[in-house]
């Protein structure tokens, strides 16, 4: 049985638009969440949406986490990301016992998650579990991480350790934010907010019941938790930030086009017909995609309610909606940006932010264009080299 929509998250989500209106510059000025915005979030159950339910976590499903990370992302692509980057990080909370998780977080979890999906540092087996060290970099809302999530490659002695397939043996590992030495080395062009910061680690032990092998099998039985659903999971959400600030930037559009003409003519823009082109095709543009990528959601859950051994065709066919999507929404607001002239290259309009952010946004892998062609061998009846199909 199909779990209903969590509406109410939903309706928290859309309730903080006052707040992060208002927080705009604050955000994009000081390169992070405004600890008061992040509070908020945390306070309404919005950064832990995948931590398990075991744990005391609202374990939600892809649908519902989809709707709340586009419902932010309407306003500010950053704080959609940061919602969309914590929620999915405690997805690995699936992979710890739950009377460890309990533990970890408390009778009333309050999970912020940063961290890195890099194997960028050294994990070496001690007496009890490993010592960390290491430099990871793009920890998007690690300013506000009350925990980070790391992934290693596992050391000895002898340097590198391998796996029975000669490939480098990796370890994940869950630690206090505490521990981290955080780097100011977030500059890009866009997505300032999420202040994903490089940090490091020195020689920090970590207990072996709060590490886990990447693709080893999950503690809970929650089909969410199969690692081969990873990116299935994780990265629809990206695409929701995505085609969020998509929908963003269309409102930002309409408003500016009922409200001002351009230089050469007093013309409201509304009212000339290539600007009227231009909004209708970007209106299905985002439609169709954000249809797509529900309608992917929707078919795998299905499948998994019914047991299905091998979702490997709905698996592609969600991982090729998300990087489609997120690709449709960059085209959407490149058309809406040019179509609005020079009014659109000014930070008084929300335009030119969702422009900037947008670039940056696609630049993560859910947006690889080698994702079309795994996909493709999917369809084909290949297997990908890649992991997560």
């Amino acid at each position: 049985m199909r779990e209903p929509v969590r509406q109410d998250l939903v309706d928290e989500a859309k309730a903080l638009a006052p707040q992060i209106i208002a927080l705009r510059d604050e955000i994009e000025s000081g390169r992070r969440l405004p600890a008061s915005l992040a509070k908020t979030m945390d306070s309404k159950g919005l950064m832990q949406l995948y931590l398990p339910r075991s744990m005391g976590g609202p374990e939600i499903d892809t649908i519902s986490f989809y709707l709340i990370v586009e419902e932010l992302s309407k306003l500010e692509g950053s704080v959609g990301w940061c919602c969309s980057l914590s929620g999915a990080l405690a997805f690995f909370a699936g992979w710890i016992e739950p009377e460890v998780g309990r533990e970890m977080f408390g009778d009333d979890p309050h999970v912020r998650i940063g961290g890195s999906f890099r194997p960028m540092g050294e994990a070496s087996h001690v007496d009890g579990g490993y010592r960390i060290t290491g430099r990871w970099d793009y920890a998007s809302g690690i300013d506000h991480a009350n925990w980070i999530g790391v992934h290693c490659r596992v050391v000895d002695g002898n340097g590198p350790k391998l796996t029975a397939a000669g490939t480098p043996q990796t370890r994940m590992a869950l630690l206090p934010a505490e521990h981290a030495v955080i780097l100011d080395t977030w500059n890009p062009m866009g997505m300032l907010g999420t202040g994903s910061n490089d940090f490091n680690l020195e020689d920090v032990f970590v207990p072996d019941e709060r590490t886990w092998e990447l693709w080893g099998p999950a503690q809970e039985p929650n089909p969410l938790y199969d690692p081969r659903l990873f990116m299935a999971a994780t990265w629809p959400p990206i695409a929701a930030n995505a085609l969020g600030m998509a929908r963003g930037a269309m409102d930002a559009f309409v408003k500016l086009a009922t409200e001002s003409g351009s230089t050469r003519s007093t013309t409201l823009l509304r009212d000339r017909a290539p600007i009227q082109d231009i909004a209708g095709r970007a209106e299905a543009i985002i439609n169709s995609a954000r249809g797509y990528i529900l309608d992917s959601l929707s078919v795998l859950k299905d499948v998994l309610n019914e047991g299905e051994l091998d979702p490997g065709p709905q698996i592609a066919q969600v991982r090729l909606a998300t990087t489609h999507g997120m690709w449709e929404a960059v085209k959407a607001v490149d058309m809406l940006f040019h179509a609005a002239g020079t009014n659109a290259i000014h930070q008084k309009y929300p335009l030119e932010r969702f422009f900037r952010d947008i670039h940056v946004s696609v630049q993560h892998g859910a947006g690889l264009l080698s994702n079309f062609e795994s996909g493709g061998q999917v369809m084909l009846g290949l297997k990908p080299s890649d992991p997560g199909w």
